[in-house]
């Protein structure tokens, strides 16, 4: 060594990137295939390999470097501009025309809504940030078809084009949306919503005064809110610009100081006679909305998922390189198995989320379909999001103090795996969520027990979950207070079912340690199958 060097460098892993994200990720295309997909392989294959390493490495700067508002130009005009860095928009850029916010709408043919959904499921791991008006932008459309004048709206969603100026709407090849429903006094009460809409015209355009505590990407080209017209609670569509060019009469008057989402921005903002325009009827705004939000909580199930599967390769990655105590540590029974139980979450997330988009592709014409849609993501939503900041803070020990430094994506991931279990109705909403479906659309509870009764007498473990939920069910007497014991069984019974059916070797363990408790409460306590560990630690790639 040269002199006053006094240590060399061994013992450390090879950088993670590039990585094909799609080619080492088997579940995925598996459940791609299984749910209907197959058509879109060679575009999910193309953005995996993508996604894994230029996205990748783009991502870290466009979190280090958060965005900023300015409320004026040097001159003193209110201009209320973020500024991103320019990673957040070649990562929007990459996203949109691969058509993770448009696919659905673009191509509307069977299986499309699970290739976007796959596609959001590989975009999420590497950028979470930009999800967010991804998904807004991706879910507002089935809202905007209540109104026939904003068609041109949808038009500029589906062309999956990146257009990053503010400027109106015609002036643009592609537009993203975001959202403004939440206000200081109400949060997910949305009734206790006070902004005022005025009627302005009879053609459904309105002027808007109030405020929003939770105004999000706020650069977006328009913003779906929700509003108190003459009939009652409203959904509308408020544009950042006018048709004229000039500013809508907004002011955002901060942007949040968030745990996470650091590349994406949140505000709040200011309605000073805000130009809108009314989306569905007067009165029918949660109504309007409620499509939407089942694909946004969908993207927070796929979100979720996203986030635990990064964590899994990073530390399955760093175990394969990293020798500790004479051996490698992939090699160590203790570990195997903590990586064996953390996989199998992992997995279980997935694929029970692409069963979800399979259900949403099928629901417009399929009742049964639409019905294990409607309860399928409030139970997905609440379960899988509850259990990604456990999941990712189990990885982050896999690397130890490495994983707590901010060179590693492991902490960006963990400040992260929080925020879908509150986004779009945080877990009580959920659970409260699937009471109210079971007692007013029972179809709902007979879509749960079909799923079910599809792979009866595939595991014992599983045949007596159902058998518990079928008497619950059967009872139509669930107390609120029992809510989120009941979701959570149905989640797990969802779960061992769509594993048994895509034949997953993961099934056995998942039914034996989730429904029969051969495990204890942390990860790693399944009990020892080095066998059952070989197969499933194989499955997760290198």
């Amino acid at each position: 060594m040269p002199p006053f060097q006094t240590h060399t460098v061994d013992n450390q892993p090879p950088e993670f990137a590039p990585r094909d994200l799609w080619a080492t990720d088997p579940a995925l295309r598996e459940a791609a295939v299984r749910e209907g997909a197959a058509a879109f392989e060679n575009r999910l294959a193309a953005y995996g390999a993508l996604a894994g390493d230029e996205l990748y490495r783009l991502s870290f700067d466009a979190h280090r470097d958060k965005p900023r508002l300015r409320t004026h130009d040097r001159f003193g005009h209110r201009i209320d501009t973020v500024e991103f860095h320019p990673n957040y928009h070649r990562l929007m850029q990459a996203a949109i025309e691969h058509g993770v916010a448009g696919l659905s709408w673009a191509e509307p043919q069977p299986g499309a809504h699970v290739a976007r959904a796959a596609l959001s499921y590989l975009h999420h791991q590497i950028e979470p940030g930009t999800s967010c008006p991804l998904t807004m932008t991706h879910a507002a459309v089935p809202a905007l078809r209540r109104a026939p004048v904003l068609r041109e709206w949808i038009d500029k969603v589906a062309a999956s084009r990146y257009d990053p100026r503010d400027v109106p709407m015609a002036q643009k090849s592609g537009v993203t949306l975001g959202m403004g429903m939440t206000e200081k006094q109400g949060g997910s009460d949305v009734r206790a919503n006070t902004t005022v809409a005025t009627p302005l015209s009879a053609d459904g355009e309105y002027g808007l005064v109030g405020h929003k505590w939770f105004f999000s990407a706020p650069m977006s080209d328009a913003f779906l809110v929700l509003a108190q017209a003459p009939g009652g609670l409203s959904c509308f569509l408020l544009p950042r610009r006018l048709p004229d060019g000039a500013k809508n009469a907004f002011a955002l008057m901060r942007l949040k100081d968030k745990l996470g989402d650091w590349s994406n921005a949140s505000s709040e903002v200011e309605f000073q006679e805000a130009v809108a325009y009314r989306v569905g009827d007067e009165g029918r705004g949660i109504a309007t909305i409620l499509e939407m939000v089942m694909l946004t909580r969908l993207d927070c199930m796929l979100g979720s998922a996203a986030e635990m599967r990064m964590a899994l390769a990073q530390a399955m990655h760093h175990v394969r390189h990293r020798k500790a105590f004479g051996k490698p540590l992939v090699d160590q029974p203790l570990m195997r198995n903590v990586l064996a139980d953390l996989a199998i979450e992992s997995e279980a997330a997935l694929a029970l989320s692409m069963r979800v988009a399979r259900a949403v592709d099928a629901a417009p014409g399929d009742a049964g379909e639409a019905a294990f849609a409607r309860i399928a993501t409030a139970v997905g939503k609440y379960w899988i999001c509850k259990r990604t900041p456990a999941s990712v803070n189990e990885a982050q020990e896999c690397l130890g103090g490495a994983g707590y430094v901010e060179e590693s994506i492991l902490p960006r991931l963990y400040r992260q795996a929080p925020l879908n279990s509150i986004w779009e109705g945080s877990g009580n909403i959920q659970c409260l969520d699937v009471l109210r479906a079971l007692a007013r659309e029972p179809e709902t509870g007979d879509a749960v027990l079909a799923e079910l009764a599809a792979v009866s007498g595939r595991h014992p473990a599983l045949d007596a979950a159902t058998q518990a939920l079928r008497a619950s069910l059967a009872s139509g007497d669930v107390a609120e207070a029992g809510a989120r014991l009941l979701v959570e069984e149905l989640a797990l019974a969802l779960q061992a079912a769509t594993l048994l059916r895509a034949d997953s070797p993961m099934a056995d363990l998942f039914c034996t340690s989730r429904l029969d408790g051969e495990r204890g409460l942390a990860f790693g306590t399944l009990r020892p199958q080095a066998d059952a560990f070989e197969a499933v630690l194989v499955r997760i790639g290198s």
